[in-house]
C-alpha cells in the first residue's frame, strides 16, 4: 500500500512538474528579479546602492514619470472598459446567437475565428496602413459619400487609442464568441426545455437561466481581458511607436514600461530600476483586479 502511495505521487510529480517549472521560470522568478531590481538605483545596466521604494516614490511623485504614468494607466482603463464592455457583449451575442444554429453558423464561426489565429504584428501594421490619412478606410469613406467621417485616425489624440482600440477588438471577439458558444452548448437541454414549456421568453431565458449556467465561462474571459488590458504593448508600439503617439496620446503602461527600462523617458539612458518598478506595479494591478473579478462572480454562479 505504501509504495502504491509512493509510485502515484512520483507520477502525479512527473505531470505536474513541467507546469510548475514553466511557471516558476516565466512568471515567478521575473517578478521576483523585477521586485529586486525595483529596490536599487541603477547607473545603466549597472546595479547601484538600495534605495528601498524611491523607485515606486519616483514614478507616483516624480516630473515627468508621475504625468506619463497616470497617462499611461488611463489609456489602460480606456482598454479595459471598452474591451470588456464592447468585445465581451460582442462575443457573448455571437456566441449565443450562433448556439441557435442560425443559418451558416458553421461559416460565421469560423469568420469569427480566423483573426485570433493572425499575427497581432502583421494585423497592427496594416490596420496602420488602412487608418492613414489616405489609407483605405477613408477613401472607402470618401466612396460611399461619408466624407465628414474622414479623419487621421491614429494622428489625432481622441481619435487614436480608440481606432487600436477596435482593430483589437475586430482580431479578438471571435475567441470569447467560441469560449460562451461552448458554455451555453454546455447548459443542459432539460433546463432550456422546461423554460420553453413554462412560456418563458428568448431574452428572459437567457438573463435567469443560461447566463448563470455560464458565468463561469464569464470570469475566465473577464480574467483574460483585464491581463490583456494592462499588458497592451504590440498593437501601440507597431502602429504609433514606442512614445504611444500622437503626443503620448495612446501610452499604456507596457509601452512606457519599455521606454523606460530600455530608452529612459527623460534622459534617454535605460533607466532599469524605475522600469523594473513599473512592471512590478502592472502584475499588482492585474493580480488585485483579477482577485475582485473572480470574486464578483464566484459569489453568482450556479451549481447544477
Amino acid at each position: 500500500m505504501r509504495n502504491k502511495e509512493i509510485n502515484t505521487g512520483l507520477w502525479i510529480f512527473f505531470f505536474v512538474f513541467p507546469g510548475l517549472a514553466v511557471v516558476f521560470v516565466f512568471i515567478l522568478l521575473p517578478l521576483f528579479v523585477s521586485l529586486f531590481n525595483s529596490l536599487f538605483s541603477w547607473r545603466q545596466l549597472l546595479r547601484g546602492e538600495f534605495i528601498g521604494l524611491d523607485n515606486f516614490r519616483t514614478i507616483f511623485f516624480t516630473y515627468p514619470y508621475k504625468e506619463r504614468f497616470f497617462n499611461a494607466l488611463g489609456n489602460n482603463l480606456k482598454w479595459f472598459l471598452t474591451t470588456m464592455i464592447v468585445q465581451n457583449s460582442l462575443g457573448m451575442l455571437f456566441g449565443y446567437m450562433l448556439s441557435r444554429r442560425i443559418p451558416g453558423h458553421e461559416f460565421f464561426k469560423r469568420v469569427f475565428f480566423i483573426p485570433v489565429l493572425f499575427s497581432i504584428v502583421v494585423v497592427s501594421f496594416l490596420w496602420g496602413l488602412y487608418l492613414r490619412p489616405n489609407g483605405l478606410v477613408n477613401e472607402f469613406l470618401k466612396i460611399i459619400g461619408l466624407n465628414n467621417l474622414v479623419h487621421a485616425w491614429l494622428g489625432e489624440e481622441k481619435l487614436a487609442t480608440f481606432s487600436i482600440i477596435v482593430v483589437n477588438i475586430w482580431r479578438w471577439v471571435g475567441f470569447p464568441s467560441l469560449v460562451f458558444l461552448a458554455a451555453v452548448d454546455g447548459v443542459p437541454a432539460d433546463c432550456i426545455e422546461a423554460a420553453y414549456l413554462d412560456g418563458v421568453g428568448e431574452w428572459k431565458m437567457f438573463g435567469r437561466i443560461i447566463f448563470p449556467l455560464i458565468l463561469p465561462s464569464v470570469t475566465v474571459i473577464a480574467v483574460l481581458t483585464i491581463i490583456g488590458s494592462l499588458n497592451v504593448f504590440e498593437q501601440i508600439f507597431t502602429m504609433t511607436g514606442p512614445e504611444g503617439g500622437p503626443n503620448y496620446a495612446t501610452d499604456t503602461l507596457g509601452t512606457m514600461f519599455y521606454r523606460t527600462a530600455f530608452g529612459g523617458v527623460d534622459s534617454g539612458n535605460p533607466a532599469i530600476g524605475i522600469g523594473s518598478a513599473i512592471g512590478v506595479i502592472i502584475y499588482v494591478f492585474t493580480f488585485l483586479i483579477s482577485i475582485f473579478s473572480i470574486t464578483a462572480t464566484k459569489s453568482r454562479e450556479v451549481e447544477l
